[in-house]
């Protein structure tokens, strides 16, 4: 065989999965169609129970030195004006603040380790097919020329949109479309750069959300219900519009007053799309590709951390790839079905509208004030937080 691993996509599970099991002896070659990262909307922070991951994969430490802002606390408000203010590090399991962080920039520190690590890396150059012969190979495209390479395990990390998916037939599934979430990178906000700042308005279903990454610059999101905004939030002049249902949210005009455009302004559905078990046969999901959940929660590069570190522990401890990739299916489909119910539950109780809603709301909102472990802590525990029916019924307040 050509290679041991071929993967598609330099982004943060690509590049992080090419390193570490590059570091392990194998070969890996890995395939980014970008030959320069861009400004997009992207996640761009970090749970601490995805830091965890982090740190197990041995790239914390380099993020931080490079490219990242530790972040150590979660202020969130309510659309009355309450406030409260979390210590991630003394708070959470493993002890950790959050991470965020320029989405390139992350992406050149990862790719560069990963080639520092011994992995082959392609830039401009796309994975345009996959024959799932004996060996398994992927058909590379690079200046117009095309290669068929042979690999025991061909690994998709190409997004949300991902073209291996596609390729090797894997049938995508995909929520109803309930929220949007719009997104613009700012400079000068004046809030703490050393928190997360969240207002979850659920009078309104509206949630805007500020994360810092570093500099004095700022990811700005705002996710809404997607029949309550009719125009899209995309595009420089829908800015104001933005920044108004920002603010007609609950969050400050002060904080605004002195903000720089950095990037461009868009937003996008937030629906979860997922691949039941994500292995077939030589081709194996990581990251978006395998499942993207709602972004509006913010745990998407946490998601694409724990992927990396199941599928590397699984082929680490088995000599036979397609058992162990199977094995990495199996254990992807519960920790994120997992995530999915609760990110569900999130969604149910804070974003929704109607009298329905509002006598969900009544029954639980009142309960967390004395027991506030009847809410998942999606921040520290992600997947590993209570997810059955009894922390269902205890979360809407039913028992």
């Amino acid at each position: 065989m050509d290679y041991d691993l071929i993967i598609a996509g330099g982004g943060i599970a690509g590049a992080t999965l090419g390193k570490v099991l590059a570091e392990s002896g194998a070969r890996v070659l890995i395939i980014e169609r970008e030959l320069k990262f861009r400004e997009r909307i992207r996640g761009e922070l970090i749970h601490p129970w995805g830091v965890a991951e982090a740190s197990d994969l041995g790239i914390y430490e380099l993020l931080l030195s490079k490219c990242a802002h530790e972040i150590r606390w979660l202020t969130s408000y309510s659309g009355t004006g309450e406030m409260r203010r979390r210590d991630l590090v003394a708070t959470t399991p493993k002890h950790t603040g959050a991470l965020g962080f320029y989405h390139p920039e992350m992406q050149e520190v990862l790719l560069e380790a990963a080639a520092n690590a011994g992995a082959e890396v392609q830039r401009g150059a796309s994975v345009v097919d996959i024959d799932r012969g004996e060996p398994v190979a992927a058909i590379i495209e690079k200046g117009g020329r095309r290669q068929r390479l042979s690999t025991r395990l061909v690994v998709g990390a190409d997004g949300r949109q991902s073209r291996v998916r596609k390729q090797a037939g894997f049938d995508l599934l995909k929520d109803p479309e309930r929220l949007v979430i719009a997104g613009v990178l700012l400079e000068g906000v004046d809030v703490a750069e050393d928190s997360v700042h969240i207002l979850i308005n659920s009078e309104m279903g509206q949630m805007p959300l500020i994360v810092p990454i570093g500099a004095q610059r700022f990811r700005s999101y705002f996710a809404y219900r997607k029949q309550d905004v009719p125009r899209r939030l995309s595009g420089e002049r829908q800015l104001s519009n933005f920044l108004a249902a920002c603010k007609g949210a609950g969050m400050p005009e002060a904080w605004f007053k002195s903000i720089r455009l950095l990037g461009p302004l868009a937003s996008f559905e937030a629906a979860d799309r997922w691949v039941s078990h994500p292995y077939a046969k030589g081709v194996v999901l990581i990251g978006d590709a395998a499942a993207a959940s709602d972004p509006s929660w913010g745990c998407g590069l946490s998601l694409a951390l724990r992927d990396v570190r199941t599928l590397r522990d699984k082929l680490s401890a088995d000599d036979d790839w397609d058992r162990a990739a199977d094995a990495y299916a199996d254990s992807q489909d519960q920790y994120y079905g997992a995530l999915h119910r609760i990110l569900g539950w999130m969604t149910d109780l804070f974003m929704e509208l109607g009298t329905d809603a509002e006598q969900r709301r009544s029954q639980a909102l009142p309960r967390f004030v004395d027991e506030p472990d009847r809410v998942p802590d999606l921040i520290g525990l992600g997947p590993d937080a209570p997810n059955d029916e009894s922390a269902k019924r205890r979360f809407f307040g039913e028992h």
